[in-house]
């Protein structure tokens, strides 16, 4: 398995065979590393409504065909923007793929589309290739993260935001890295724009200090393999 940091929070996971898009923001970000018409995808997986995480996930659907998942209101208004194989669980729901599963858990954040569906916001529990990521979403620090991660199991990968101001800072997500306790953490969620400008070396370092978790900090368009 790949992952390959696309920008802000957007991820593309795949194994060769299969491609897995989460919040898809390409148009419109300023650390895009593809366009929404280089990427493929069958399936597209989305933690909240703003449009910095739905980004392109119509365009890329229908253009390649993929399965969404995201929360009821969201999938309903997707269907409604003529997507046909949307996936509508709530919070604690789990949807089967050829490929593994996902599972919605909360977030403490806000959740409202550009069309005005109100929703509320989700993190993923991913089992793709044998591996459990978990997005954060754009979450706020609290304490059920150490029970959505105990309740998981094993944490191969977290995804986890830093940039403050709209979500956690990276000293809150150091905290929240020793809630969940992932093998390896990759930052995210930060110095797209002005207001979530921080150091994702020095959370790095902290993060390093404090748990036996292992973060790698990938530039845009860069891959790993967890």
């Amino acid at each position: 398995m790949e992952i390959r940091f696309l920008g802000h929070s957007a991820f593309e996971l795949t194994d060769g065979a299969t491609t897995v898009l989460i919040d898809p923001f390409l148009t419109g970000n300023p650390k895009a590393a593809a366009t929404a018409d280089e990427v493929s995808a069958d399936a597209i997986l989305l933690t909240h409504g703003h449009a910095d995480h739905i980004g392109d996930t119509v365009a890329i659907a229908k253009r390649t065909g993929a399965e969404v998942l995201a929360i009821v209101e969201i999938a309903n208004e997707l269907s409604e923007e003529g997507l046909e194989k949307v996936h509508d669980p709530n919070l604690g729901g789990t949807v089967e793929f050829d490929w593994g599963w996902v599972k919605l858990v909360p977030a403490w954040h806000t959740s409202t589309t550009s069309k005005g569906t109100v929703s509320t916001p989700a993190g993923l529990l991913v089992n793709f290739a044998g591996k459990t990521i978990y997005h954060l979403g754009d979450t706020a620090l609290f304490s059920d993260l150490e029970l959505i991660a105990r309740r998981a199991g094993e944490i191969d990968l977290a995804l986890i935001c830093i940039g403050g101001h709209y979500t956690m800072d990276r000293f809150d997500a150091v905290e929240a890295a020793k809630l969940i306790g992932a093998r390896e953490v990759i930052p995210c969620h930060y110095d797209t724009f002005p207001p979530i400008e921080t150091d994702a070396q020095a959370f790095k370092v902290d993060v390093e200090a404090d748990t036996s978790s292992q973060v790698v900090v990938l530039a845009p368009g860069e891959t790993h393999s967890p």
